[in-house]
């Protein structure tokens, strides 16, 4: 019979850290930021615990990354340490290791529940070359369509579905909008709004519109603030 694996023990705590991805580096894919994060915490020399298995892995937990080329100051990871740690020191010690650019923005003990399920929206602003009454006249009328259909490549094929129903709100700002998602299944992504507002209004958003999420957390659907998940 084979030799079972070593179990390890389970974490002793739980630390839930707010990053940014910021200028040149909102180009970083997930997997790439992942590689860097893993880099640094093994120079920071942080005690991590790791999964039992062949193959023992340290605990991370990722939720919600932003797509490849927008930029944001509100993502969320959760890693597992060993050792009981001040979180305010640790996250002092990461970001010292971490690329410019990639930073640390915030810290904090986890209390509990799944990272994923307290990430249920997210606020973008999206910069683009439109003029802002053309602009103005989309966002009327994307908002006043009880539907609007777009279409994505996925890793399934092309994908069809509603971008409109995941809008929570949507506003224009001379050429910039201010835009709440929430995350649904399938996800809609700031681009898709903006695949959106060319299909119900002749626009030009100019090569590379800026996408920046500017928070990410638990939607209230009263007021439409979006908590963060230390909350």
């Amino acid at each position: 019979m084979r030799e079972q694996p070593e179990q390890q023990a389970p974490p002793v705590q739980r630390i839930r850290i707010r990053y940014a991805k910021r200028g040149r580096l909102r180009f970083t894919s997930h997997r790439d930021f992942s590689r860097a994060f893993e880099r640094a915490l093994v120079r920071a020399r942080v005690p991590m615990a790791y999964s039992s298995g062949f193959n023992p892995h340290p605990r991370i937990s990722y939720a919600g990354a932003a797509p490849t080329g927008s930029a944001s100051e509100a993502e969320y990871l959760e890693i597992g340490l060993a050792t009981r740690l001040d979180p305010d020191e640790l996250g002092r010690e990461i970001d010292a290791v971490l690329p410019d650019g990639l930073d640390v923005v915030a810290v904090a003990e986890s209390s509990g529940g799944a990272l994923a399920d307290l990430l249920t929206a997210s606020r973008w602003r999206i910069d683009t070359d439109a003029p802002a009454d053309e602009l103005a006249a989309a966002v009327s009328a994307f908002l006043a369509a009880e539907e609007v259909t777009v279409e994505r490549m996925t890793k399934k094929g092309m994908r069809a579905f509603d971008a409109r129903a995941a809008v929570v709100s949507l506003t224009a700002d001379g050429s910039g909008l201010d835009l709440l998602l929430r995350h649904a299944v399938p996800a809609v992504r700031p681009d898709d709004v903006l695949s959106a507002l060319r299909s119900v209004h002749p626009l030009e958003t100019g090569p590379a519109p800026l996408l920046t999420r500017v928070e990410q957390g638990v939607l209230d659907d009263e007021s439409g603030v979006v908590r963060p998940p230390f909350d």
